[in-house]
């Protein structure tokens, strides 16, 4: 039997419920979820808030409550808000940049309800809470989110992240929790100067194009995994085993966690979500996926690789 593959709930269950609500977490526990992401940025007054984007724009009323809080750019930054402030605020589904349409319209409807903002700490307790309770482990995923941009704003945010999640036992290599970044030389810094122990993964868009073996070796020295776009992982209508980025990966000693799988966005030439989880998963030989829609991904892995036992 293969190794089991991880389900990363991306933003919680954000299929279903608004992108890092607490109740889309409690939802991706509770569909099964092996790890829940968090993205972190930081307020005006130093709190680390679970929240995606540096500005507060495609997913907040925070336009309509703050009107004149925008920079020069027209944006409104998280950065530029206490977080007494950002509490008034609600989070609901994602639009599309500068339009009032949602970026997904078959999912959970704007007029639906809105959600609070949420602190890291807050979070943290919350899935640790849930694990007491339901007797799992089910493990915590954050990304510093622009950590150059956010010294440069006053505030390491990667030195407060480390902090926490020491406060909170996330403290060595076998703890619950993946911490992710698209800048290299941040989890570097982490790892040679901060002397951080936890598992750190690169994050690699789209633009990375392919990675040569010795880089995917120097990767390696300062991460214990990856985490490609899928598009990285496109085939172009050749046999998925002409992509070797997994392969070469694994050759490094670094795991593979492709992000993000949806079942409302498939790929070219995906006609279901079971067989883009399939290549993925089986046929590439993933080592676990991002996505918004955990029950499926569970389920596919229990399917074809068998069941957790908690």
């Amino acid at each position: 039997m293969p190794n089991r593959p991880i389900v990363i709930a991306h933003r919680g269950a954000s299929g279903y419920l608004p992108e890092h609500t607490l109740v889309a977490k409690a939802l991706a526990v509770g569909m099964g979820a092996d790890y829940i992401e968090q993205d972190v940025v930081a307020t005006r007054d130093g709190e680390l808030i679970v929240f995606h984007d540096l500005t507060l724009d495609a997913t907040t009323d925070v336009r309509a409550r703050f009107p004149g809080r925008a920079r020069r750019d027209g944006h409104f930054y998280c950065r530029d808000f206490s977080l007494e402030e950002l509490r008034t605020l609600g989070i609901s589904e994602r639009r599309e940049a500068g339009a009032p349409t949602l970026r997904y319209p078959g999912r959970f409807p704007a007029e639906a309800g809105r959600f609070p903002i949420v602190t890291l700490d807050e979070e943290i307790r919350f899935i640790q809470g849930l694990n007491r309770s339901t007797g799992r482990v089910v493990g915590i995923y954050p990304e510093i989110k622009d950590p150059a941009w956010h010294r440069d704003e006053g505030i390491d945010v990667g030195e407060r992240l480390l902090t926490l999640l020491e406060r909170y036992g996330y403290d060595g290599p076998q703890s619950p929790v993946f911490v992710q970044c698209f800048d290299p030389a941040e989890l570097r810094r982490l790892r040679h100067e901060h002397g951080s122990r936890l598992r750190q993964v690169l994050l690699l868009d789209s633009r990375a194009g392919a990675l040569a073996p010795q880089q995917l070796q120097a990767i390696a020295t300062y991460a214990e995994a990856i985490g490609p776009s899928l598009r990285l992982l496109e085939t172009h209508g050749t046999p998925p085993e002409n992509n070797t980025l997994v392969r070469d990966a694994h050759a490094a000693g670094l795991q593979v966690h492709p992000y993000t799988l949806r079942r409302d966005e498939l790929p070219a030439g995906i006609g279901e979500f079971d067989e883009l989880l399939d290549l993925v998963l089986r046929r590439l030989g993933a080592d676990g996926v991002f996505t918004d829609f955990p029950d499926l991904a569970v389920a596919f892995v229990a399917s074809r690789f068998g069941r957790q036992l908690d």
